[in-house]
């Protein structure tokens, strides 16, 4: 089970999370300084989008010899400032935003394939975990549309994990019952959030992993309640040598991703970052299965 972006070539290339005109992605520059050959990239701005913007942009990752692999969408009035208003303002499960969101990740879609990407990835919120409750079939329903919108343009969409335990993200795909709906595995996420170890999690999502996140994290003391931290990789709590090894389990193949949320300050990015780099590289050769 390889990343969308293709099995036939080099085993968990390492990459970055990157932006373009806003987030907390890392610079092109830095990526490219890196060594990293691939990345995420956060959507830019709708004025970024455009058809020539975007055969500038390729332009630009062809002469840094990089290669995006899944286009993350982001909306206006979402907020992570704790768990409670992130129930309130991520993704497509508020209400009151919902219709302008599933037009904003369309017009993102869009953008994904202008890019030549094949991947869409999104945070779809808080999933209700009674699936009695009338909003769970709104999601459902509204993923969905996505789901079949992307569908029609070759795209995938990659629901990022970490809001919700893995049965219930589990039980929310076969809901949505889309063979283009897949998983971006975020280790880290589960930790923040409190919702589950992350290897076992990883193996219950396993057969819809097509892209993943490296990112470390420590639990909270109030799980669920109040945010967990981030940390530099290999700082946290996520196992990364078991993570690699349970990737394997899964026959995931495609990129291993870095994402770290720290502001753009390029000196600090690479050195952060670029320890994950180091980090992941050297569990890659040992990995006994890594040609």
């Amino acid at each position: 089970m390889s990343d969308s972006a293709g099995s036939s070539e080099e085993k968990w290339p390492l990459g970055v999370f990157v932006s373009i005109d806003e987030g907390f992605g890392v610079d092109l520059n830095v990526a490219h300084e890196l060594g990293v050959t691939t990345v995420h990239l956060h959507a830019p701005r709708p004025a970024s989008r455009t058809p020539a913007a975007a055969a500038a942009f390729q332009s630009r990752l062809q002469d840094l010899g990089l290669r995006v692999t899944v286009v993350f969408a982001g909306f206006d009035g979402e907020s992570y400032a704790d768990i409670p208003t992130v129930q309130a303002t991520i993704g497509l499960v508020p209400p009151a935003t919902r219709a302008d969101r599933l037009d904003e990740l369309k017009r993102i879609i869009d953008f994904t394939k202008l890019l030549a990407v094949d991947a869409t990835g999104l945070h779809v919120g808080f999933v209700p975990h009674d699936t009695s409750d009338p909003e769970y079939a709104a999601v459902v329903a509204v993923t969905r549309e996505a789901c079949e919108y992307a569908g029609e343009r070759d795209i995938h969409i990659h629901l990022e994990t970490g809001q919700e335990p893995a049965e219930v993200l589990v039980q929310f795909l076969e809901e949505v019952n889309c063979e283009n709906l897949h998983v971006n595995f975020d280790p880290a996420n589960m930790i923040l959030y409190g919702c589950g170890e992350p290897i076992p999690a990883l193996r219950a999502v396993g057969r819809y992993v097509r892209s993943i996140h490296c990112k470390d994290a420590t639990w909270s003391d109030k799980p669920g309640e109040t945010w967990g931290a981030e940390m530099p990789l290999g700082q946290g709590t996520v196992d990364f040598a078991e993570y690699l090894r349970t990737l394997d389990e899964i026959g995931y193949t495609g990129p291993l991703t870095i994402e770290r949320e720290i502001p753009q300050e390029p000196d600090r990015q690479k050195e952060e970052i670029g320890g994950a780099v180091r980090l992941l590289d050297r569990l890659k050769q040992a990995s006994p299965t890594t040609p």
